[in-house]
């Protein structure tokens, strides 16, 4: 029973997005077994988000985001802008660029998003590994599948613009910092408007994804067409 309701969904969506994301990147495919460790760290970045979540315990800057949804939106806003986005983005940001960018293989810009996205797929599948025993059926499913979607998409943007400024030979660490904030500030908005906001406001958490993704099909597709090798020239 746990495991049709918990492992399988789990297993599927695992396979599903990382098959996906490998057919995307079918013009210089990175290594099976780096992609591996990629989905591998994410999963260890869910324990590390974990430690900081403890961290900020201790220090009185833990809440319950449930809590602050049914008694104070502002302090939502707040906690999910300056914590939920940020701890989270951090945890799988520290992989890719202590890791992943030492890669030999890492040549191409979209190797960016490639790596960000197997990173946010083995956290989140460890994240719905903790939350799928409470939900039942069908929305047990959704969330197998949509939780690794989401966190694909706000790690893509820091994975593509670090992705382009290493290729291009700028210090990826200057770029990380904006590239991050970029990101924390999203998931977090994105964050409050599901807890805070929903079922009202349910359209515009969608909006902001599909925006993201159609803005990320649209970079895999521009950064496809490069030479190998070539620093692109596009700002956006």
């Amino acid at each position: 029973m746990y495991y049709t309701q918990c492992l399988l969904p789990i297993v599927l969506a695992i396979a599903f997005w990382a098959l996906y994301h490998y057919w995307h990147d079918r013009h210089l495919p990175e290594p099976a077994g780096h992609l591996l460790l990629a989905m591998l760290l994410g999963a260890g970045a869910f324990y590390l988000g974990l430690f900081m979540y403890v961290a900020l315990g201790y220090v009185g800057l833990r809440y319950d985001a449930f809590l602050l949804a049914e008694t104070s939106l502002p302090g939502l806003l707040a906690y999910a802008v300056l914590v939920i986005g940020p701890v989270e983005e951090l945890a799988k940001l520290i992989p890719f660029l202590l890791v992943v960018l030492r890669f030999r293989e890492f040549d191409e810009p979209v190797d960016g998003i490639i790596y960000a996205s197997f990173i946010a797929l083995g956290f989140s599948a460890v994240e719905n590994y903790y939350l799928l025993p409470y939900l039942d059926g069908l929305e047990a499913w959704g969330r197998a599948f949509a939780g690794p979607a989401l966190h694909i998409v706000f790690a893509s943007i820091w994975g593509y613009y670090i992705g382009r400024a290493f290729l291009c030979r700028k210090t990826p660490w200057r770029v990380a910092l904006w590239a991050f904030a970029l990101s924390a500030l999203v998931h977090g908005l994105y964050d409050f408007v599901v807890l805070g906001l929903a079922p009202r406001a349910l359209p515009i958490a969608a909006a902001i994804i599909v925006s993201i993704w159609i803005w990320r099909l649209k970079r895999i597709r521009d950064l496809h067409a490069l030479p190998p090798g070539r620093c692109p020239d596009f700002e956006s």
